[in-house]
């Protein structure tokens, strides 16, 4: 991958939990980049610390959590060395994001417009008027029926489809270099997902903004993403662009994950299982955290770390086997 031309770059970022059970290892020297203009995937099981790797960039980590160690270029520039005054000038200006859940994400106190209007007063300081206005023409952008009305609603008078246009367009205000979607549709119907996916996927072009896109389900990334990472367990276990991942997969997770997609015609019959389960990551497996699923695992697997190899230029496989 071209270096010139990286706008996110996260470089062995490990975020850690402290609790009375224990230290959380939720992120174990994750690395990826994101390239200007792409829709980057992250992908994997619920609890693998995908939505952690998002507060991290953010730095909205909270207690009992820390980032231990690593760095979050943006354009170069370590995000966390900033302060958060820094962040929060950061924040919804060149990196925006938008959540699972625009219900809880949402200001129930104030009106949707206010609320998509607000970081044009804050990272621009334009006036209320004219920050109004430009929130009702985003929100025409998305979709939204009659955006002028549906403006003077609050977030409770709007569907789940709705809300979830409301925070594309508060994401979207202030024309973001990078646009993190955590799972935005994972609480939608499959008729809304899809006008979702493919409004983001247009916003995205106009706007030449890159994505970071979250989530649990490899559906989505063959329909969105231009490369995937997957993860498990804190750790990333493969990378390369999405044709790649689906035609010939390495690591022995990432096939696992897609032999238990269903194909369209098997009625789910040949599905398969992976057996046991996601491990807790306060006392996570030695050595690869996958090996004690793992069908190929030997002793090396359980004594030390796999380091990320390429197998082919832009594809690499974090495993013993390679």
């Amino acid at each position: 991958m071209e270096t010139a031309n990286v706008l996110l770059a996260v470089e062995n970022l490990k975020t850690q939990f402290f609790t009375y059970g224990g230290v959380v290892e939720a992120l174990d020297e994750v690395s990826f980049g994101i390239i200007e203009g792409e829709v980057f995937g992250l992908v994997g099981e619920s609890g693998c610390g995908k939505s952690v790797t998002a507060s991290s960039i953010l730095g909205l980590v909270q207690k009992p959590g820390k980032v231990i160690s690593g760095r979050v270029l943006l354009d170069g520039d370590d995000l966390l060395q900033k302060t958060e005054k820094e962040m929060n000038a950061i924040r919804g200006s060149r990196i925006s994001i938008i959540f699972q859940d625009p219900t809880s994400s949402l200001n129930p106190l104030f009106k949707i417009g206010y609320q998509v209007a607000e970081p044009y007063i804050y990272h621009q300081g334009k006036a209320k008027k004219a920050a109004s206005n430009e929130a009702v023409s985003i929100l025409k952008q998305t979709g939204l029926p009659d955006p002028r009305d549906k403006a003077k609603n609050y977030p409770h008078e709007l569907s789940g489809g709705m809300r979830q246009r409301a925070m594309i367009a508060m994401a979207l205000t202030c024309e973001p270099d990078l646009l993190i979607a955590d799972e935005p549709t994972t609480n939608l119907d499959v008729t809304i997902e899809r006008q979702i996916l493919n409004l983001v996927k247009d916003l995205q072009e106009e706007f030449g903004t890159s994505v970071l896109w979250i989530t649990h389900d490899l559906g989505v990334i063959a329909q969105i993403c231009d490369r995937v990472a997957v993860m498990y367990a804190g750790s990333i276990v493969e990378q390369a662009d999405v044709r790649t991942v689906f035609r010939s997969p390495k690591h022995p997770y990432t096939q696992k994950l897609l032999r238990a997609i269903p194909a369209a015609d098997s009625a789910g019959e040949n599905l398969e299982e992976i057996p046991g389960s996601v491990p807790r990551l306060i006392n996570p497996p030695s050595g690869c955290r996958f090996h004690p699923r793992c069908d190929h695992a030997t002793s090396v697997c359980s004594e030390k770390k796999p380091i990320e190899l390429e197998v082919s230029p832009g594809h690499t496989v974090a495993c013993h086997l390679f």
